[in-house]
């Protein structure tokens, strides 16, 4: 049997040539607050790039200033920030992944020093600033921002757009009844609670016809918080409001004990997949090609996320094809190291 790991994936008009992604992480690297790319991002996304990834994500992209997770983060909410991104994906391009980005809006866990503003007048704990609740027309400015980001995006040229649900940012906040206590029509149920996500995709998809991917923390961790059980119902109206992908991941909405472990998200993303018959990606302390083989065999998700084991080896794909006994190409110039 051939390795699922390095075996093409599709969707819509992008195939990535193995199902390796490398995914979003801040790296802070940012300067004077300006959200432009820096020599960082063009040394550290391409690395991964020749190292064999399929899928090269870049970093939480804020759609503005204002929803940076830290005053250091990639931005996409002004024009200037194009020029930079679009230098990134040829980089990333000429290697021979495909090329993702990841827009992002912090709500109330953003560490910027302007004001902040969430679904909800509630901090996260004690050390972050209380956020404003947002009026109906900062909701509205949101979902524009989205869409603008996305249209940059589009000039960039980026294959993937992926919509940050997930780890207690904006959207999540809106998605979870611990942090969204809105009686409007953005908040109480959860076809309310869903609705700005709705609304974002909506208006994303009106400037983009490409693959779109959302990230979903499908576990609060808390007793009266959300599950993957209950993000099987939302996934399912994703599916139908075009999502094609969901990054499954968990936790950060508040303050919780997690029991990590490896592969501790795997079921999260596995109920979602098969509950709502949508592709789903596994993330979280999946570390060796064995591993990430058996997800994708028993059909658990659709793509390997990984994030520190790339941090730690940008090769990764290679020691992994030598676990599952599989032969990669080495780039030409290593051809003689490999």
């Amino acid at each position: 049997m051939s390795a699922k790991l390095f075996s093409a994936y599709t969707v819509k008009n992008v195939t990535l040539k193995n199902r390796i992604v490398m995914s979003p992480m801040c790296m802070y690297s940012c300067m004077e607050e300006d959200g432009l790319v820096q020599n960082w991002h063009r040394t550290h996304y391409p690395s991964r790039a020749v190292g064999g990834v399929g899928l090269v994500f870049t970093e939480a992209t804020a759609v503005t200033a204002q929803g940076r997770i830290s005053p250091q983060d990639l931005g996409i909410w002004s024009d200037e920030h194009v020029e930079g991104l679009a230098e990134l994906v040829s980089l990333i391009k000429e290697q021979g992944s495909k090329t993702g980005i990841q827009l992002a809006h912090a709500g109330r866990k953003s560490e910027v020093r302007e004001e902040i503003i969430a679904p909800s007048a509630l901090a996260f704990n004690e050390e972050y600033k209380t956020p404003r609740e947002m009026t109906k027309q900062d909701i509205q400015e949101t979902i524009e921002a989205f869409k603008k980001a996305a249209e940059r995006a589009k000039k960039a040229g980026f294959d993937i757009i992926e919509l940050h649900g997930a780890h207690g940012y904006l959207i999540n906040q809106f998605l979870s009844p611990l942090s969204n206590k809105r009686t409007d029509e953005y908040g109480g149920s959860a076809q309310n609670r869903y609705r700005i996500l709705k609304e974002t995709i909506a208006a994303v998809k009106e400037v983009w016809d490409g693959p779109l991917f959302t990230r979903l923390s499908a576990h609060d961790y808390h007793e009266e918080g959300m599950t993957a059980e209950l993000y099987v119902e939302i996934a399912s109206w994703m599916k139908e409001d075009g999502v094609d992908l969901i990054d499954v991941s968990s936790g950060a909405l508040v303050p919780a004990q997690i029991k990590a472990y490896p592969g501790y998200q795997v079921p999260f993303s596995e109920t979602i997949k098969h509950g709502a018959n949508i592709d789903t990606s596994a993330l979280g302390l999946i570390t060796t090609g064995i591993q990430a083989e058996e997800i994708l065999q028993n059909n658990r998700a659709d793509l390997i996320f990984l994030a520190r084991a790339l941090l730690r080896d940008p090769y990764w794909a290679r020691s992994a094809a030598k676990e599952v006994r599989h032969e990669i190409e080495a780039p030409v110039q290593y051809r003689r190291a490999w």
